[in-house]
């Protein structure tokens, strides 16, 4: 790739099919890391496999060679990690190798990064073969090359938090960004509902609504070993325990309606559920890509309910540094993902 082709700030000079999309809808992508005028290239060091993609593939894989072997020819087709069943990707951790001369991220040769942006659309490629991965986490490392466009984001990694508690982190960090401005806007002592408030974007979640003023936060997780990790860790004023495909369930659960519910729940099947815990004029946010938001639509209109339905897309202004300010700050939710971390860990 010279730099006398034609470059897009999308990434649209990387699609290779079908034409005229952008990566995100691509089948299949130049991986070439060879950067553009505009591009950044990184060595990967570690991919964050999105939680619904992370499960899909364990459930239908198990977590040996099979597991590898799928993800291997996901990104060897498509030049991308983009699961075929879920869609969706996840993010990762590189250092920059080359910056095309008219990047505008302000990045750097050797710069330590994590991507804010979804594999789905990534170019990549997996050199290694997986051979360091053992299935058991959906952070993946593993050695290869990606690659960045103009309008691409990027976080240069803090020197004060380990690696793995950083992806992590950042995989989310759209969550508890967009949970806090709508809270904020929903008014003082509003009530706030997460499902899923047990997870990585879930915990983080609850930690932003207390934090904008929320005067009653509700966790609702499905076992009552993640209820326990989640009032020790004293994220929520009530948590309650229900599967959050169940619809009667959910709202017997959470009682009084809320104002605003959050989805952060890794399996398909909540979008009924999530309605039904809104209170009429609230609002509900959809983060977990394993949503849909036909069944949401068409859920709503035949529950009659009133609910605006927002679709979480991962980037808000500021969000990187606002959910590393509250791993930072706040003890409880950074004990919850050190646990995970450690549950995650091979014996």
């Amino acid at each position: 790739m010279t730099e006398a082709r034609f470059v897009s700030p999308f990434g649209l000079h990387r699609v290779l099919e079908p034409a005229g999309v952008l990566p995100q809808q691509a089948q299949r992508l130049d991986p070439d890391p060879t950067p553009a005028a505009d591009e950044v290239v990184l060595d990967v060091e570690r991919l964050n496999l999105d939680a619904a993609s992370y499960r899909q593939l364990r459930e239908e894989h198990g977590t040996g060679e099979e597991l590898k072997a799928a993800v291997l020819a996901i990104v060897a087709a498509r030049g991308k990690m983009q699961n075929p069943v879920t869609g969706s990707g996840g993010m990762l951790l590189g250092t920059v190798r080359a910056v095309g001369p008219h990047s505008p991220l302000g990045l750097k040769v050797g710069d330590r990064v994590a991507t804010l942006v979804s594999l789905t659309l990534t170019p990549l490629r997996i050199t290694d073969g997986l051979v360091d991965w053992d299935g058991t986490s959906e952070q993946v490392p593993c050695q290869g090359t990606a690659v960045l466009f103009g309008r691409s984001i990027a976080a240069v990694l803090p020197d004060d938090l380990p690696d793995e508690l950083a992806l992590s982190v950042l995989d989310v960090c759209g969550a508890p960004a967009l949970t806090d401005r709508v809270v904020r806007a929903a008014g003082p002592g509003a009530s706030v509902c997460v499902l899923g408030g047990g997870g990585k974007s879930g915990s983080l979640s609850l930690v932003a609504a207390r934090r904008a003023g929320a005067g009653r936060v509700v966790a609702l997780v499905p076992f009552e070993s993640e209820a326990d990790a989640v009032r020790e860790a004293g994220l929520a004023d009530e948590v309650v325990i229900a599967d959050a495909r169940n619809p009667v369930a959910v709202a017997e659960a959470v009682g009084e309606p809320v104002d605003v519910t959050v989805v952060c729940v890794d399996v398909p099947g909540c979008e009924h559920g999530a309605i039904l815990a809104t209170a009429d004029g609230g609002t509900v946010i959809f983060f977990s890509m394993a949503t849909s938001f036909s069944a949401a639509a068409l859920g709503a209109e035949g529950l009659a309910a009133d609910v605006r339905m927002l679709v979480g897309n991962g980037y808000v202004p500021g969000h990187a540094a606002f959910a590393l300010d509250l791993i930072r700050a706040e003890a409880g939710v950074r004990a919850l993902f050190e646990a995970r971390e450690r549950q995650t860990q091979p014996l």
